[in-house]
């Protein structure tokens, strides 16, 4: 099978995962009970018997990973977060393609209903997106009544939508930012990843730094390649920074990575949302 994934995507291992795998990697999608914190109301749902029935639809598990929790008794209940896919044996992929992936969230202790997103995934830079639009929601699903039915019907619906986002690598990619219009995004960017809940930031790294692209691929100015620049940037952290403190000695500073799903998630959403609202002011509509 022709895989799209590499060993430098994040939380991906090249292929359909197997139940062993999943296991190791999130053991809390096996979860067939509550946590004891929940009361008798909350309806466990074990994710692996969804999955299996999407599986049977044809998506394939291609990532995993789930929170680490600091209450230790919540590791086999805790959030975690399954990429989906349909893997065609006969599809050909190049760098630079963008897929369209599917995102199922979920947790047994109380910390996440089922939400299912879409996600798109770009080969240039083996990193992952989630794809948030007006056009493109997100389905919740509650604890109770037909769970199975309503994500499979959901994850349809949101493949569908997903689909129309694929016109964005295309359409982006012929809008040239120029210096000042990229010097904006990258400061709504840096507020988006390392601002507090008031938009006030406290960090060295400059917003300028979330342009540097990491590989000759990604030098140029139009929209597509400065969004998934700055996207990259902001996840895998890495960025550095050095200053004097208080006494005039040189310190040294870098950006973290975002591995928590929450925060993955969010932060992918701000992106888009900043990413579409750029193409706007550029004369680009939202896709229909």
């Amino acid at each position: 099978m022709n895989s799209v994934y590499a060993s430098t995507a994040r939380f991906d291992i090249g292929r359909a995962l197997s139940e062993d795998e999943l296991r190791r990697l999130a053991p809390s999608i096996f979860a067939t009970s509550a946590h004891e914190s929940r009361s008798e109301r909350f309806q466990p749902i074990a994710t692996i018997e969804i999955l299996r029935g999407l599986m049977e639809e044809g998506f394939m598990p291609v990532g995993a990973k789930q929170c680490n929790p600091r209450d230790d008794s919540k590791r086999d209940f805790t959030k975690h977060l399954i990429r989906l896919r349909r893997l065609d044996e006969d599809a050909k992929y190049s760098v630079g393609d963008t897929v369209c992936e599917i995102l199922l969230k979920n947790a047994n202790d109380g910390t996440s209903a089922y939400d299912i997103m879409a996600g798109l995934f770009r080969i240039r830079c083996m990193n992952s997106l989630v794809s948030h639009s007006s056009t493109i929601d997100s389905v919740k699903v509650r604890h109770s009544g037909d769970v199975g039915g309503k994500v499979i019907d959901g994850t349809y619906r949101v493949l569908k939508e997903a689909e129309k986002a694929l016109v964005a690598p295309a359409d982006w990619s012929g809008l040239t930012m120029d210096r000042d219009e990229k010097q904006i995004f990258a400061e709504a960017a840096h507020i988006a990843r390392f601002g507090d809940s008031e938009g006030e930031t406290n960090t060295r790294i400059k917003p300028s730094q979330l342009l540097s692209p990491r590989r000759s691929g990604d030098v140029s100015s139009d929209l597509w390649t400065v969004y998934n620049v700055c996207q990259e940037n902001c996840l895998r952290g890495g960025l550095r920074a050095a200053f004097r403190d208080e006494h005039r000695r040189i310190r040294r500073t870098s950006s973290r990575a975002v591995n928590g799903i929450d925060q993955d998630i969010k932060l992918n959403k701000a992106l888009w949302v900043l990413s579409e609202k750029m193409a706007e002011l550029k004369g680009l509509k939202a896709a229909a």
